[in-house]
Formats: C-alpha cells, sequence, structure tokens
C-alpha cells in the first residue's frame, strides 16, 4: 500500500483538476450560448485545450510525486491537442464557408491565393 501524499501535492492537483473541469464546463456552455456555428467553433476549441493542459499537469504532479521521479509522459496528448486542434478547427470552417457558399447565402469573398504585382 503507498503512502499518502503530502497536501502540498495534493491542493495544486485538485485546484488543477477543478479548473480543467470549469474550462471544459465553460467550452460546453459557449457551445449551447453561440447561435452562429462559426461562433460555436472557438469556445470548445481554447476552453477544452486549456482544461487538458490543466489535467495533464495534474496528472504529471500527482504521479511524479507517487513516484519520486518525474513522469513527463502525460505531456504528449495536450500536446498532440495543440497541435491537431487548429488544424481541425480550420478544416470545419473551410468546409462550413464552402457549404454556405453553395447554398448561396452571403459570406465572405473567396480571397485569392495569387498576388498581383503592382506596377506591373
Amino acid at each position: 500500500m503507498n503512502a499518502p501524499l503530502s497536501m502540498w501535492v495534493e491542493i495544486p492537483v485538485a485546484i488543477l483538476l477543478v479548473l480543467g473541469g470549469l474550462l471544459a464546463l465553460i467550452g460546453a456552455t459557449g457551445l449551447l450560448r453561440m447561435k452562429d456555428y462559426f461562433q460555436r467553433m472557438h469556445p470548445p476549441a481554447l476552453a477544452s485545450t486549456l482544461g487538458a493542459w490543466c489535467v495533464a499537469l495534474a496528472s504529471i504532479i500527482y504521479f511524479s510525486a507517487l513516484k519520486s521521479s518525474p513522469v513527463l509522459h502525460a505531456w504528449l496528448i495536450p500536446i498532440l491537442l495543440a497541435l491537431t486542434v487548429p488544424v481541425t478547427t480550420l478544416l470545419l470552417a473551410r468546409a462550413a464557408l464552402f457549404r454556405k457558399r453553395m447554398a448561396g447565402d452571403d459570406v465572405p469573398a473567396e480571397v485569392s491565393s495569387r498576388r498581383t504585382e503592382s506596377g506591373s
């Protein structure tokens, strides 16, 4: 049986876990309250990613104290989230914009990838 952890470990872990849960709740509330699809994309992406960072940090602190050595493999989850969430958000936004254009809705004009040279 493991010895109980110090209060100096349990308090930051508890605070980080509660903060992570609150950030997830804020993201879910933002998802429900926003009216437009494009507005709904931001609160869950930002809040959930920050919540995942808090939970990962709590996990690192807890298991590092439990094993008495650094446990850093929990960083893999938030790092992968930080890399994939912006890409996924961009792809979803472009797909939704394409669908709105095909439906004939009023959306911003498409930006051309070609640059015109001024002076030629």
